[in-house]
């Protein structure tokens, strides 16, 4: 038999029983879709991450209490009990780190902003240093100016806001020179940051920033932490800069040689490897589960193939008694079971194109399709169908004709 004889019959045979040839590649469909979507939203979120988190800079680096992206309950009870890093501990980086350029402070809380009959219940206050808007990803302003040494010394009640807050809170008014309140203190706004937009999710510009010097005023920063963050001259001089700032924070929190730090640094290279590590354990997950539906599949797809030469029985008698040899009886089946399994993997594949799409459509997040992800899973799945139609095939190919010709 010509092997597109036996495909012809074979897709014949599929367009003859359709609903059930749909009901019996479902498995497959829901794997190989899984596949497609898992890979693509995998792809684009990776993508996504390296163009923010490279944002922060190659030559930046915070030290913090708590480690990015903690894992377990254990470990922040273990971090939990660490020193808090304050404000002397950054004046010493400062004096000590002789490969940084700048160093800065921050303290965060949530806090209530309000401006007449408008108020933000989530605002994120944070009392800064003067360089604190030049690390990393400068903090660009969308009118007015940063805070200065004399603003910072002098503890000026003033502010610096995000673009949403002066969104929400000054909707049909300059914010420039209007006076924002929070936790009762008035304080005067000095500039609006350029939006930078969500992060997976989560609003970055819904902020108000006050000079550090005010914000350890207003509040008890005896049982808060503070995040330093401090960038290396150069990215040759990152290293240094890094080991100087551990040496300085080891020294003063008295870590003897074989101590681990109390006190973790982070760098976009830690970040990335965070999400790398949690992006990995998805795709594992995912593809365990579409591995299950695609062996479901499988078996299903042998199951209806077993089904379907019981059902033909007749049919292969009368084709061997009219001289068809068993490899032809065996490439028939064989070819419904493949293109079975490969129609099940087109429908996959378009579901999981459709899913991407409406994702991306859905969200400002970026989706990558991989081609090569596309050609395994067909690859994939015209494999489950060749494995699970060998031996309904084989079956069908060693029937005695005789015995067929009797089956009704």
């Amino acid at each position: 038999m010509p092997r597109n004889e036996a495909i012809a019959m074979a897709l014949d045979a599929l367009r003859a029983h359709k609903l059930r040839s749909f009901l019996t590649v479902l498995g497959v469909i829901i794997g190989v879709a899984t596949v497609i979507a898992v890979v693509a939203v995998l792809q684009g979120f990776n993508q996504y991450m390296t163009s923010r988190v490279m944002d922060f800079g190659s030559t930046s680096f915070s030290l913090s209490k708590f480690t990015q992206g903690i894992r377990s309950m254990e470990d922040f009870l273990r971090e939990n009990r660490r020193h808090n890093l304050t404000y002397d501990d950054f004046l010493a980086v400062e004096r000590g780190c002789a490969h940084c350029q700048l160093v800065a402070a921050v303290f965060q809380d949530i806090k209530t902003v309000k401006y007449k009959n408008h108020s933000i219940d989530t605002t994120q206050l944070r009392g800064v240093t003067v360089h604190a808007a030049f690390i990393g990803q400068v903090m660009e302003l969308e009118s007015g100016r940063h805070f200065t040494e004399t603003d910072i010394d002098h503890a000026r009640n003033q502010a610096v806001i995000g673009g949403d807050v002066a969104d929400r809170l000054f909707p049909h008014e300059d914010p420039l020179g209007k006076e924002l309140i929070v936790d009762g203190a008035a304080f005067t706004v000095i500039g609006v940051a350029k939006k930078s937009g969500d992060f997976l999710g989560q609003p970055q510009d819904t902020f108000v920033r006050i000079p550090i010097t005010v914000y350890m005023k207003m509040y008890n920063v005896a049982s808060q932490s503070l995040v330093i963050q401090a960038q290396a001259a150069t990215p040759a001089a990152m290293q240094a800069a890094i080991d100087e700032s551990r040496m300085v924070m080891r020294n003063r929190h008295h870590r003897m040689y074989k101590d681990e730090d109390d006190f973790s640094i982070a760098t976009a290279d830690t970040m990335l490897d965070m999400w790398s590590n949690m992006t990995s354990a998805v795709f594992l997950v995912t593809t365990i589960i579409a591995g299950i539906a695609l062996v479901v599949g499988g078996i299903v797809i042998m199951n209806i193939m077993l089904v379907s030469v019981t059902e033909r029985t007749h049919e292969i008698g009368v084709r061997k008694a009219l001289g068809a040899r068993r490899s032809d009886i065996l490439r028939q089946f064989l070819a419904e079971s493949v293109a079975l399994a490969f129609a099940g993997g087109a429908l996959g594949v378009a579901l999981g194109v459709a899913f991407c799409l409406l994702v991306s459509w859905l969200s400002s997040l970026p989706v990558v399709i991989r081609i090569w992800s596309v050609v395994l899973a067909l690859v994939v799945a015209s494999t489950i169908g060749i494995i699970s139609g060998i031996y309904p095939a084989s079956r069908a190919a060693r029937m005695d004709p005789v015995t067929a010709l009797r089956a009704e």
